[in-house]
């Protein structure tokens, strides 16, 4: 395309001329809290709708009022931001309701994506909804959407883990039914944690289950990975971790008119020394010496120390 052309689209593409084409003065606006996605990074990714209900709003519920107040200043608004986080959603929602209850609009919004998502949100949410306010959705950017787009996934039973627990018992019993299930699985996390969830979830996963590594989606340092939970460590480990990941963990390949493998048993002298190795290391860290010591699956040790603990 020409520069001449790239131009006349450009002007064809006014921002008046998209207000109009999209219907805007037509849209409803009734009173009650917008629960509005904003952009994963790439600002040209707002809708039309988000803007508009932005700017028209009584005041704006923030996850955090300095990475939402540039967003606004960027497309020329100006409105009222309150600072809405996990620390004080509880708090503020009393306040929040009270504006509703008076016929207000209220717009939520997140630091980055769809509020209430491994984000907070979901305590107003409820509360709107158990005092019988409308709670109206403004759709748009999800890194879980986003990630699942490019994955190749194919499966229709998809699990959202988002964020696992922080503690290593519980992370573990999360790690141990993702294995168990069929089904794939969208996990968010962190880049001081990736490392360590990338080695449990090695340990723990059929080597040869595929994963799909989505980084910084939507930013300048976009990456989309695919690999397995084998090489999964690995790949992780070869650049510095940085921004937020998200893992598409795909479903569990079926077998090819193969029956059924039958259970594996653990005989008593590995159960022994595989307690001994978990009372001194990481659940995963015990399953994956123990699987080459003895040439049983990960998996299967694994699930043998979660029952373990359950049952203690």
């Amino acid at each position: 395309m020409s520069d001449a052309a790239s131009d006349d689209r450009s002007e064809t593409w006014s921002g008046r001329s998209l207000w109009s084409d999209a219907g805007i003065a037509q849209q409803e606006f009734p009173p009650g809290l917008y629960v509005v996605a904003t952009p994963l990074g790439n600002v040209a990714d707002v809708t039309l709708r988000a803007l508009w209900v932005l700017r028209l709003v009584d005041c704006i519920a923030a996850e955090d009022t300095r990475t939402t107040a540039p967003l606004l200043a960027r497309f020329g608004i100006a409105n009222r931001l309150l600072a809405l986080h996990q620390h004080n959603e509880s708090e503020l929602a009393g306040p929040i309701l009270e504006r509703l209850a008076r016929g207000q609009r209220v717009a939520l919004v997140s630091d980055a994506g769809t509020p209430a998502i491994s984000d907070p949100g979901a305590v107003l949410v409820r509360a709107a909804l158990a005092a019988g306010v409308r709670v109206i959705p403004v759709p748009g950017a999800s890194s879980m959407t986003a990630a699942l787009s490019v994955a190749g996934v194919r499966a229709g039973d998809i699990r959202f883990v988002g964020f696992a627990s922080g503690r290593a018992q519980a992370r573990g019993r999360q790690w141990s039914a993702l294995a168990a299930a069929p089904g794939a699985a969208v996990i968010f996390e962190a880049p001081h944690r990736i490392a360590a969830t990338a080695r449990e979830l090695s340990a723990v996963l059929d080597p040869g289950r595929r994963i799909v590594i989505a980084r910084e989606l939507t930013k300048k340092f976009e990456s989309l990975i695919e690999t397995t939970a084998a090489e999964l460590p690995a790949v992780i480990g070869r650049t510095p971790p940085r921004g937020e990941y998200v893992l598409v963990v795909d479903a569990a390949p079926e077998p090819l008119g193969a029956a059924q493998p039958e259970s594996v048993e653990i005989d008593a002298a590995t159960a022994r020394w595989l307690a001994v190795l978990a009372a001194e290391l990481p659940a995963a860290r015990a399953a994956a010496i123990a699987a080459k010591a003895s040439g049983l699956p990960r998996a299967v040790l694994y699930q043998a120390l979660d029952k373990r603990h359950r049952q203690t």
